[in-house]
């Protein structure tokens, strides 16, 4: 039996990896993601002292990849470049008496992506040791900073997760205007790709409309602030006992 942390580059799940002590850390590349998350991968190693394992999809390269060659964004089912890329990758690795770890937060839609996860695949043994603890993202992103360890730059950007830079599942209009402000030529491109497949990915006042129509002047999303309550305080002293 293998305990498997599913690591993702980002805060939450670094945490939630140090807390479970995993057999095995497990990372699925979906080449999209920012440069500098290969830097905070790269601490976290250190920090976990355990080495991460990378799995990649062996059809696609990419996340524009699967949009191109699906010709499919997203919708009710989800969006292709998940199933693909980290999904698909996690399947054949996998074995079935695996105990699975996710870092899903305390945080109330966190919590109900946990639920469909469990709901979806009732086969697989899981653990939220965020949601368990009740700790949110503030708290993560407190604890990997007290633990020495700059969170991806992304973050003090206004993204809420270090994940790829362009995330079709998102329908924030704040949400794309800080993609327009920080990846202008991603943004094009979606714009252009979305427009040519129809598909309205952003909703503004309850409408569905083009990227490329969220107004100029729009606010983005804005930066999490890092807080560390008497949980988030409880857990780091866990960490530092060992008793995970």
């Amino acid at each position: 039996m293998r305990k498997v942390s599913w690591y993702s580059c980002g805060a939450a799940s670094a945490v939630a990896t140090k807390l479970s002590n995993p057999d095995i850390i497990a990372y699925c590349e979906t080449g999209s993601e920012h440069e500098d998350n290969k830097r905070f991968m790269a601490d976290c190693g250190e920090w976990f002292g355990k080495e991460i394992t990378i799995l990649k999809s062996e059809k696609y390269t990419d996340t524009w990849d699967v949009w191109e060659k699906r010709k499919y964004l997203s919708g009710i089912a989800g969006a292709p470049c998940t199933g693909e890329l980290k999904v698909k990758p996690r399947l054949a690795f996998e074995l079935p008496d695996d105990i699975h770890v996710f870092g899903y937060t305390a945080d109330g839609p966190d919590v109900t992506r946990a639920k469909a996860l469990v709901e979806h695949w009732p086969h697989l043994t899981c653990e939220f040791p965020l949601i368990e603890r009740g700790l949110n993202k503030q708290a993560c992103l407190a604890m990997v900073e007290d633990a020495g360890i700059q969170p991806p730059i992304t973050y003090s950007w206004g993204f809420p997760n270090a994940n790829c830079k362009v995330c079709v599942k998102a329908t924030s209009p704040s949400y794309w205007a800080l993609v327009r402000k920080c990846y202008p030529d991603d943004f094009k491109r979606m714009a252009e790709l979305s427009r040519k497949l129809g598909s309205r990915l952003a909703r503004v006042e309850g409408e569905r409309v083009f990227i490329d129509e969220v107004p100029a002047d729009h606010p983005t999303t804005k930066p999490i602030a890092p807080d560390c309550d008497f949980l988030c305080s409880i857990a780091e002293q866990e960490m530092a006992d060992g008793n995970t």
